[in-house]
C-alpha cells in the first residue's frame, strides 16, 4: 500500500486509542430486551432456533408468561436505571399466543423497566397463525411492528422447506398487517431446493407488490443439527445463489428499499431498530426458554443463557434461578465479535465507536483492517469504516480477517 494510505485515520486512531487489555467502558451502550417464546405449530427442516412444536391451544401461556416475568425480576438489579430502546418477542412463533397474553405481557414489561419514547416493540408472526382482526389486536396491546415470516409464495416451494402455510396465507396475512401496522417486516428466502431465478422474480414481484417498509431476504444455509442437515437437499448452486442475489439487489434499490444490512432492505425510516442495536454491538438482556443476552457493565460485558427446554425453563424461572450460564467476554474476544457485526452494516461503524463499545483500543484491530483496505473490501473517510460492494459480496472472507 503507498504511504498515503498506511497514514490513514486508521493509524492515527492507533496512536491515540488507549491500549488494549482489560474491559474498561466508559459509557454502556444502548439496552434491549429480547423475550422468546419458543412454541411453533411444525418445526421446520431448516431451522436450527430453539423452538418446540405444540399444537394449538395447548400452550401454557399463564404459567410462561408467570415465569417470564420472575425471570425478569431477578434480572432488574443487572439493568437498574437503564432505558429500554427497542422490545423484541420472537421465537418460535410468538404469534400462537393470544393478544391478551401479550398485552400482560407487555403492561409487565412497562411495570418494570422504563422503556424510550417510541420504544420498537416487535413481534413475529407466522402466516400459517393468522387470522383476521388477530394484528390488530396486538398493535391495540402495544406491539408497534410485526415481522411476517412468509419466505416464499410459491407453494411448490413453501411445501419443500415444510413451511405451514401457503402463498394464499402470505398474501392475507400481509395486506392485514399493511392495514393494522405503520410499519412491519417482510421475510423472504432465496436459494430454496430447485427454485429457479424466475421463481424467485415472481416472489419478489409480489413481495413488493405489498410495497413493504421493510424487507428481510436470507440465503437458505443448511445448519447442524437440523432435519435438513440429516437429509440434504438439492440446493441452487453458488452461481445461481450469486445471481439471484444480483437480482434482489436491483429490485429492491428499484423498488426505493435501500439495503443498510447485508440482508436487510428499508425505506426511509423504517430500519428494524432492534436488529441494528445487535449489529452496532449494544446490549440485549434476554429472558424465556434458550434467551440469550449480552450485557455490559463498566469493567466486563458478559453472555448469558436461559434454560433451554420450556418445561425446565419454567420451573428454574419461577424458582428464581432461570439463568442456565453466565460467561465474560475476554478481551481478545471483544474485537472479533464487534467486527463479525459492524461489518455487515453498509454504513460500517465510527472509529471511536470501536473502543466506546469494546474498551479495546482500535490498535487491536489496526492490521486487519489495513489488510482488508488495502484488498479494496473497506473504505475509510477518518471517521467511520464501511464495507465497500466487493466487500459486502465477500463479507464471509472480509470478517475470516479479523478472527
Amino acid at each position: 500500500m503507498p504511504d498515503v494510505v498506511n497514514e490513514s485515520p486508521i493509524r492515527v486512531h492507533r496512536r491515540t486509542a488507549a491500549s488494549a487489555g482489560a474491559v474498561a467502558l466508559t459509557a454502556l451502550p444502548p439496552l434491549a430486551l429480547y423475550v422468546h417464546l419458543p412454541w411453533c405449530l411444525k418445526k421446520c427442516p431448516y431451522c436450527d432456533f430453539n423452538s418446540h412444536e405444540s399444537s394449538r391451544g395447548a400452550l401454557p401461556e399463564a404459567r410462561y408468561l408467570e415465569a417470564l416475568i420472575a425471570d425478569l425480576d431477578a434480572a432488574l438489579p443487572q439493568v437498574w436505571g437503564r432505558r429500554i430502546v427497542s422490545v423484541f418477542i420472537g421465537g418460535g412463533t410468538p404469534s400462537l399466543f393470544s393478544p391478551d397474553t401479550i398485552d400482560r405481557l407487555l403492561a409487565d414489561i412497562r411495570a418494570r423497566l422504563p422503556l424510550e419514547p417510541g420504544c420498537e416493540v416487535t413481534l413475529e408472526a407466522n402466516p400459517g397463525t393468522f387470522e383476521r382482526e388477530r394484528f390488530r389486536a396486538y398493535r391495540a396491546a402495544g406491539v408497534t411492528r410485526l415481522s411476517i415470516g412468509v419466505q416464499s409464495f410459491d407453494d411448490g416451494l413453501l411445501e419443500r422447506i415444510g413451511r405451514v402455510h401457503d402463498g394464499a396465507m402470505a398474501r392475507a396475512a400481509l395486506a392485514e398487517a399493511r392495514e393494522a401496522f405503520d410499519t412491519f417486516n417482510l421475510d423472504l428466502m432465496y436459494g430454496l431446493p430447485g427454485q429457479s431465478l424466475a421463481q424467485l422474480s415472481a416472489d419478489l414481484d409480489t413481495a413488493l407488490s405489498f410495497a413493504p417498509p421493510h424487507l428481510s431476504i436470507y440465503h437458505l444455509t443448511v445448519e447442524p443439527n437440523t432435519a435438513f442437515a440429516q437429509a440434504p437437499p438439492q440446493l441452487p448452486d453458488d452461481d445461481a445463489a450469486s445471481d439471484m442475489l444480483d437480482l434482489i439487489s436491483a429490485r429492491t434499490a428499484a423498488a426505493g428499499l435501500a439495503r443498510y444490512e447485508v440482508s436487510a432492505f428499508a425505506r426511509p425510516g423504517h430500519r428494524c431498530a432492534h436488529n441494528l442495536n445487535y449489529w452496532q454491538f449494544g446490549d440485549y438482556l434476554g429472558i424465556g426458554a434458550g434467551a440469550h443476552g449480552k450485557l455490559s457493565f463498566s469493567d466486563r460485558i458478559v453472555r448469558q443463557v436461559r434454560w433451554r427446554e420450556p418445561a425446565m425453563y419454567m420451573d428454574k424461572a419461577l424458582a428464581g434461578h432461570a439463568q442456565s450460564n453466565e460467561n465474560a467476554v475476554t478481551p481478545d474476544q471483544l474485537p472479533v465479535e464487534y467486527m463479525m457485526n459492524a461489518l455487515r452494516l453498509a454504513e460500517g461503524f465510527e472509529l471511536p465507536r470501536f473502543a466506546e463499545r469494546t474498551g479495546q483500543s482500535i490498535a487491536v484491530i489496526d492490521g486487519a483492517l489495513q489488510r482488508a483496505q488495502s484488498r479494496g473490501l473497506i473504505e475509510c473517510d477518518g471517521v467511520r469504516v464501511w464495507p465497500t460492494p466487493r466487500g459486502f459480496d465477500f463479507l464471509s472472507d472480509l470478517q475470516a480477517m479479523f478472527l
